[in-house]
């Protein structure tokens, strides 16, 4: 019999004790992976406090697993011992239905959370089946990169889903887990990152991770004195801030164009934000499911590459998108 060794809550609310269970038989297309680090995330307290629903105890929490796979099913497809991977919130998924097939894999309506109905990650060993055991490319600090399986995918999202450009002004509201990867995120990007923030201790934190400038949150006069200077705002806070109350709102910040659009496909949803991360497929993206971003764009059609490099001082000569010059809105 093999045995695996957890941390569990044994009760809503419970400390975590030593908890060894048994896995069960392998599955056919799953890989048992040796947890070498684990993230802790609020969805781990969430499931440890029943928050979101009646749960299960003994719970084991963990879904920003990185670890190496020590064994695998005989079907397993792409997967090989002693590779690196990463695991996030889901485990499973049925690999055949309409999401599974069009990438949209955490949608299936079968789908497994990594620490739902089954035990996670703050444990010696962890299962999961080959598909959401997502490959680590070699140079990247495994200590450090278990967060990307959950904050890190939904940070991501929004710049795929809304085409961002390595030319756009982007504005991100709220400076913690999900914030503090979207900055570094935009500024790799290449983008002008303008971080809100409602804490004036975190600015200096904010400008340190990559923003350009910092911007009170909670402060109308310095909003009022920064309108008109965005392309794009993510929300990563917790909750509603006085400018945030619609799409009319949100354009008095300031964002450029006539329009507004709210992220209507992936809204904010709460402890549902499952729902949110379809859309990158996993082949290509780390996607993970945590608290959603809940994104408003507003891209000028006078916002070309051209413009924005007039604008821009520290761009690099060539747009690091095409490769190429920086050419007017249209002509690419």
């Amino acid at each position: 019999m093999t045995m695996f060794r957890g941390w569990a809550a044994p009760g809503k609310g419970a400390e975590l004790q030593r908890f060894d269970f048994d896995p069960g038989a392998l599955g056919p297309e799953e890989v048992e992976i040796a947890v070498e680090h684990c993230g802790i995330c609020h969805s781990d307290l969430a499931m440890v406090d029943s928050e979101w629903f009646p749960v299960s105890y003994p719970v084991v929490p963990g879904h920003e697993v990185v670890g190496t796979i020590v064994a695998a099913g005989p079907h397993v497809k792409g997967r090989t011992l002693g590779q690196r991977v990463g695991l996030g919130w889901h485990s499973s998924s049925c690999q055949h239905c309409a999401y599974c097939l069009g990438g949209e894999q955490n949608l299936c309506p079968t789908r497994q959370p990594t620490i739902v109905g089954r035990h996670g990650g703050f444990a010696d060993k962890v299962r999961a089946h080959w598909s959401w055991a997502l490959p680590l490319p070699e140079g990247l600090d495994p200590a450090s990169a278990g967060p990307l399986m959950c904050g890190g995918g939904t940070a991501f999202l929004p710049f795929v889903i809304h085409d961002i450009k390595p030319t756009d002004r982007v504005g991100v509201v709220g400076i913690g887990g999900l914030g503090h990867l979207a900055v570094k995120f935009a500024k790799a990007w290449g983008c002008e990152v303008t971080a809100f923030t409602s804490s004036a201790t975190k600015r200096e934190e904010a400008l340190a991770l990559g923003a350009h400038r910092t911007i009170s949150s909670v402060d109308q006069n310095e909003l009022k004195a920064f309108a008109g200077q965005l392309d794009f705002l993510m929300d990563s806070g917790p909750k509603q801030l006085p400018f945030q109350k619609g799409t009319d709102a949100v354009k008095g910040l300031g964002l450029a164009g006539s329009t507004s659009r709210t992220n209507e496909k992936y809204p904010r949803n709460g402890g549902q934000a499952s729902q949110v991360l379809g859309h990158i497929p996993l082949r290509s993206y780390v996607v993970a499911q945590a608290q959603a971003v809940h994104a408003v764009s507003a891209r000028a059609p006078s916002q070309g590459c051209a413009s924005a490099r007039a604008r821009r001082a520290d761009l690099p000569s060539h747009c690091p998108a095409t490769g190429g010059p920086w050419l007017p809105v249209g002509t690419r």
